[in-house]
């Protein structure tokens, strides 16, 4: 617990990983904290904390159920901290839990040159996931700087081909090494998964025809071939610098992202607690918890209490 709850939001939101959100929104009588407390709970850590206890450990318990479902949603439970919990301020706590999902974008990228440095900065602030692999130690950022980069995690591989599969599928592989036998390696080994979201290459318009040249002398799929991207990067942003590179090649990125939950968007779903919530009523205007289902649960743990 000794990163705060704010510092754990600008964490997690960086490196993509799922979270729940805790927030005392309502309490009475006596408690460990006030109201508008909040904690963030993960699947493997805790930051800060609404006051430990039987509260937090129930708390707790909620939340990894909620994590486990993998839907994002938002849930109001109501917990009378003496004759349900057994603790001695007795008082009773509204707790707001807040789901957020884990981000679904995984992006290798291959190559730790000029383009693949100013490409990292650019990444390390978006919801994603990046494996940044070369097999030179020594072209990678100092340590501190890596340290900035929450979402990124640095393998040096002397076999980068290796790595790609320990990727999940739908990847994104952005490939820009300093070898072009090993960019064409790469992308024989991408394509022959026949699963990735993106597959992007740096290359001259020269290159790019030997390539197509040699897969098909490979007997490698063609319509996978055509799923390439190359030249990498969107076309209305021009530029040679690295960095005006890096913008084109992550402006391509998140339009495919973006374009992509677009096409697989999911419902909220609630999940199980000490009191379940009234089932909302379909409704495409209405998103979270509404607000006559706050009322009628409140109302019905001060008739319970009193």
């Amino acid at each position: 617990m000794n990163t705060n709850w704010v510092n754990a939001l600008h964490q997690l939101n960086q490196q993509g990983e799922a979270y729940v959100l805790v927030t005392l929104v309502g309490v009475s009588g006596s408690t460990p904290r006030n109201s508008g407390t909040k904690m963030v709970i993960t699947a493997d850590n805790i930051y800060d904390t609404i006051g430990g206890g039987h509260l937090e450990h129930k708390t707790i318990a909620h939340a990894h159920k909620m994590l486990a479902s993998g839907e994002e949603s938002q849930q109001l439970e109501h917990f009378l901290l003496g004759s349900q919990l057994g603790q001695c301020c007795g008082g009773s706590a509204s707790v707001l839990f807040e789901y957020f999902a884990a981000s679904t974008v995984n992006i290798m990228l291959f190559g730790a040159g000029h383009v693949g440095k100013a490409l990292v900065k650019i990444l390390s602030g978006l919801p994603c996931k990046v494996h940044w692999v070369d097999s030179r130690e020594q072209e990678f950022p100092p340590a501190a700087e890596m340290q900035t980069y929450h979402n990124v995690k640095q393998v040096v591989s002397e076999f980068p081909c290796d790595e790609i599969s320990a990727m999940p599928a739908n990847s994104y592989y952005i490939v820009m090494t300093h070898n072009h036998q090993l960019d064409f390696d790469l992308c024989q080994s991408v394509l022959a998964r026949q699963d990735f979201r993106y597959l992007g290459l740096i290359a001259s318009d020269t290159k790019w025809c030997r390539f197509k040249q040699r897969f098909k002398h490979r007997d490698i799929d063609e319509g996978q071939v055509a799923r390439m991207n190359c030249p990498i990067g969107l076309s209305a942003v021009p530029g040679k610098t690295p960095m005006e590179v890096a913008v084109s090649i992550a402006a391509e990125v998140i339009g495919l992202y973006h374009q992509s939950k677009h096409d697989g968007g999911h419902e909220n779903s609630g999940g199980a607690g000490d009191r379940k919530m009234p089932a909302a009523k379909k409704n495409s205007s209405q998103q979270g918890v509404h607000w006559k289902e706050l009322k009628q649960l409140l109302l019905a743990d001060d008739k319970g209490s009193s």
